[in-house]
């Protein structure tokens, strides 16, 4: 995977410089593009605990698991727009690769090398490695190497990008390996550990704690990262993260970064993740997960205090896909999901991990929190699988208490969105400004309540207490805003 700079989003760890310049540190050998990198992790049992005022010893850790840590490299090729001119300089000149890099294309194609390094783990002693998708997704040739230096051409058994996860295989027998541990009785601020190849220093081993767990990103992704503060960087990605046991718990995966360099953020996918993925890729070939059909967000105090709940927590239904799973149990937008099969939705992340585990066609029972009673609804679990403009037209409505000003949409405009009735938002402030509302969203309930009309808004405001939660769609997608009427 090639990294870019990206302001304030989630990057894979991949082997690539700042500037798109990417090459290897501690190899005379330039690469064309890069793909992500890791970090090999030793692999022991240390202490489960230290010495209060101690800090833990990772040495044994480190020599115990390190040959089970591999260094992934990738190899391949991509067209090209054409054959670049660039100035006459000596292939040994610093400035070389920078103007072969950026020069801009003229006529003709071709394909230019690629290559790209990463880190992995061994799982089984007959040679099952584990490694990020991004890793080795679209490689033409995968060699794994151990730390006693062999050498390994790979095959890719499968991958799955949905959770970043991929399994290769290697021939040979008596291998080292880590022993699997649980990243669901890991605790925020236990020490862990990463091992692999940053910026392509091989076997290099960093340590710090657990930041959080059950992270929600922003790429879309089902999996509850655990989050840590272990310098992790590009070299790093698809190296196991272990705790003081000597059991690897995550695979690193990503940081989130301003610069593309590690900040003190960075993401593990859980290796129960990991290993159902490679389970299914062995036995079937091919990972399936479950699906409900649902958008869901997070519930903060603000929307816990409209809905009337304790506290808050659960997963919030923001919509619900036509036809889906959970549309035929009778799901709504504005459900609360608190609990599925006997287990609390602490936090949002916590339900799609849930429901991704299981099998199409199994049942999972939900207890759902709807006009302040808890309801409990089973689901036959599934399979996986333009903004709105204004029209000249307006009938604009006084601010009032909420402080907006909307009109009823047309039947254009209601087709488009897929809804019945709605109102767009033309202009805001106050109470609705604070709470992020803006112009070009359309209102589509109240508290629960669909309104079509700018008196049935102004009715349902009037009655209601200081605070409200409000459904709007904005572009593709559907949100709860709490709003503070004061």
């Amino acid at each position: 995977m090639q990294i870019r700079k990206l302001k304030l989003t989630v990057i894979a760890v991949a082997f690539a410089a700042a500037l798109g310049g990417a090459y290897s540190l501690g190899q005379n050998q330039t690469f064309g593009e890069t793909h992500a990198a890791t970090l090999p992790t030793p692999v022991v049992t240390a202490q489960p605990s230290a010495p209060v005022g101690a800090l833990p010893d990772m040495g044994n850790i480190v020599e115990r698991n390190g040959p089970a840590v591999v260094n992934i490299s990738v190899s391949g090729s991509r067209k090209t727009a054409g054959q670049p001119d660039m100035p006459q300089l000596d292939p040994d000149d610093p400035f070389y690769e920078f103007f072969r890099r950026f020069r801009s294309p003229q006529q003709g194609g071709g394909e230019t090398p690629v290559h790209g390094q990463g880190s992995g783990f061994i799982v089984t002693a007959d040679g099952t490695v584990l490694t990020n998708a991004h890793v080795v997704d679209g490689a033409e040739e995968v060699t794994v190497k151990l730390t006693d230096k062999r050498e390994f051409k790979a095959k890719v058994k499968g991958l799955d990008k949905a959770s970043d996860v991929a399994v290769l295989k290697i021939e040979a027998k008596d291998l080292p390996t880590v022993k699997i541990g649980s990243a669901a009785n890991t605790r925020v601020g236990e020490w862990v550990l990463a091992i692999g190849s940053p910026f392509g220093f091989e076997n290099s081993a960093s340590a710090g704690i657990v930041s959080a767990k059950s992270r929600n990103l922003p790429d879309g992704s089902y999996v509850p990262f655990i989050q840590t503060d272990v310098a992790v960087n590009p070299g790093n990605s698809g190296g196991p993260l272990f705790n003081m046991a000597g059991e690897v718990i995550g695979i690193n995966s990503q940081i989130y970064s301003r610069s593309g360099g590690y900040q003190g953020l960075s993401f593990a996918i859980p290796i129960e993740v990991a290993m159902n993925v490679e389970k299914q890729i062995l036995s079937n070939g091919m990972v399936q997960r479950g699906k409900l059909g649902v958008a869901i967000q997070g519930v903060n105090q603000a929307l816990a205090d409209s809905f009337g709940l304790k506290k808050p927590a659960g997963a919030l239904v923001s919509s619900v896909e036509k036809g889906s799973p959970a549309a035929q149990a009778g799901i709504e937008a504005g459900d609360v999901i608190l609990g599925a099969n006997g287990r609390e939705i602490a936090n949002p992340g916590d339900l799609p991990a849930l429901i991704a585990g299981m099998a199409a066609g199994e049942t999972v029972k939900l207890q759902v929190w709807r006009k302040g009673a808890v309801h409990d609804i089973s689901v036959k679990v599934g399979s996986f699988s333009d903004p709105k403009v204004a029209t000249s037209e307006s009938s604009e409505s006084p601010k009032g208490r909420l402080g907006v000003a909307v009109r009823p949409l047309s039947p254009e405009e209601q087709r488009q969105a897929e809804i019945k009735g709605g109102l767009l938002v033309q202009d805001v402030g106050g109470a609705a400004a604070r709470a992020g509302i803006q112009p070009g969203d359309i209102i589509v309930s109240v508290n629960g309540e669909t309104v079509s009309s700018v008196d049935q808004l102004r009715s349902v405001i009037g009655k209601a207490g200081k605070k409200v939660a409000i459904l709007v769609e904005r572009g593709d997608s559907r949100l709860f805003v709490p709003v503070d009427l004061g």
